[in-house]
């Protein structure tokens, strides 16, 4: 059951609305990303208490458990880049491959009570970084190995994204 590779660049979601998610990322105000952020972990719960939260929809999908247990890394992830960019001058983001880290952490044969509750204390480490975030410091800028480049407040958005479209995912 192998999983294509996402080789995507996301960044134009900050431009333009997602047309499979419906999210406006770049109109979302700085301000309400901790509680949209915290909102979109408790939507999770559910999701990881179907009792088929583990199967794949197809052999090319991750399963919800995939999904969810992706979105709590997500959670993490962002959390260190965002203290990055609060920390150092326009640093360089390290990559990620979120697919070779599905496979290495075993997403698919992780407990999804325990994933949810990881994935709540993720949301809400994130949600209150992005929340202590001064307004001086939401210009601060880093940038991908890619060349892309984010503001703190741009950083926010993307994550963003990622999460409700992941949400979006498990529910069609």
């Amino acid at each position: 059951m192998a999983i294509v590779p996402d080789t995507s660049d996301w960044t134009w979601v900050l431009e333009r609305p997602c047309a499979d998610c419906g999210l406006r990322a770049g109109e979302v105000p700085f301000a309400d990303l901790p509680a949209l952020i915290r909102a979109n972990a408790a939507a999770w719960i559910p999701v990881l208490a179907r009792v088929d939260a583990a199967v794949r929809p197809s052999d090319h999908t991750w399963s919800a458990l995939e999904y969810a247990a992706h979105v709590r890394d997500c959670c993490r992830l962002f959390d260190e880049r965002l203290r990055r960019a609060l920390d150092e001058d326009d640093p360089q983001l390290a990559d990620w491959d979120q697919d070779a880290t599905a496979i290495a952490a075993r997403y698919d044969l992780q407990d999804p009570v325990t994933v949810s509750r990881e994935l709540e204390a993720a949301a809400a480490s994130v949600a209150d970084s992005f929340a202590a975030v001064e307004v001086g410091d939401r210009r601060r800028s880093m940038r991908r190995s890619d060349g892309a480049s984010f503001t703190v407040e741009t950083l926010g958005q993307y994550f963003l994204h990622d999460i409700v479209h992941h949400r979006h995912d498990v529910n069609g």
